[in-house]
């Protein structure tokens, strides 16, 4: 899909238009001095739409939940309350009521923006053009901008308990006398500094690694499509190679949803239980 509208004058600019946001420039044509400010909105819009229809599901679910039977959303809300809370008592190891809650918003939130990639990735775009907006891309979590949003929130935190708990001098004490005592500090402090540093890197590039690869493949196969993968080639729509291809864009597309469905969910799993592993060390006081 070009500027004019028309569609991708070939796979590799299909390819390229699906992978780039709709940031400050590209909705406001022009070029921005300062690049800080030029905001990934379509990231920022469809990450706040998703956040909304968390909290308003489960706010729903615990307005109407009964005492005796409940129904089937509530049924489910609490299944999935009573698997995060599992988890939480299980790794860990401190007393804060931060943490559940907050487990419970990262598994949520980060699985309603990984099932976006189960959209069919011409959907939401072609419905954007047809109210104007060139680019945009549907799931959130394939935007470094959010996945680091998120770790960074996550390594802030632990760095606030680790001081909470431990105090000023016993957290300056882990950094700069683990693991190999005072005669070994600027190493210890070294090697403390990438550890630390080392665990919202993983968390961000993990996610992000995933889900791009992910969206990545959708597009791949959504390239047998006729309006990008024949049209543009030039044959005939109501050719055998076309069907041919349409049916195997179907196939292989069901296929790797399907499959899918596993990624995205363990990945939401991970950043959780990874949270909740960082969060019970800075609880830890040695």
């Amino acid at each position: 899909m070009e500027d004019t509208h028309e569609g991708p004058a070939s796979a590799t600019d299909y390819i390229v238009h699906h992978l780039t946001n709709l940031d400050t420039e590209h909705a406001l044509h022009t070029e921005l001095a300062n690049p800080f400010w030029n905001l990934h909105w379509d990231s920022i819009f469809y990450s706040v739409i998703l956040g909304i229809i968390f909290v308003g599901s489960f706010f729903a679910a615990a307005r109407k939940a009964t005492a005796g039977l409940p129904g089937g959303w509530q049924n489910f809300v609490e299944l999935i309350v009573e698997f995060v809370d599992t988890q939480v008592k299980d790794s860990f190891h401190g007393s804060s009521k931060l943490i559940a809650p907050l487990a419970l918003t990262i598994f949520c939130w980060i699985f309603l923006m990984n099932f976006m990639d189960l959209v069919p990735v011409d959907l939401l775009p072609a419905l954007g053009l047809m109210v104007g907006i060139e680019y945009m891309k549907v799931v959130p979590t394939t935007d470094l901008n959010i996945t680091f949003g998120m770790s960074i929130t996550v390594f802030l935190l632990m760095i606030f308990y680790s001081i909470k708990i431990k105090g000023a001098s016993g957290f300056a004490k882990e950094l700069l006398l683990h693991p190999f005592g005072k005669w070994m500090i600027p190493f210890n402090f070294l090697l403390k500094l990438v550890e630390e540093f080392a665990k919202p890197v993983s968390l961000a590039l993990r996610l992000f690694g995933n889900l791009y690869a992910g969206e990545l493949i959708f597009i791949l196969i959504a390239l047998f499509t006729l309006s990008a993968g024949v049209n543009s080639l030039g044959e005939n729509l109501s050719s055998v190679g076309t069907i041919t291809a349409f049916i195997i864009q179907v196939i292989l597309g069901l296929a790797w949803a399907i499959f899918h469905i596993l990624i995205i969910t363990l990945q939401a799993f991970i950043f959780m239980m990874l949270t909740i592993v960082y969060l019970s060390m800075a609880h830890e006081e040695h």
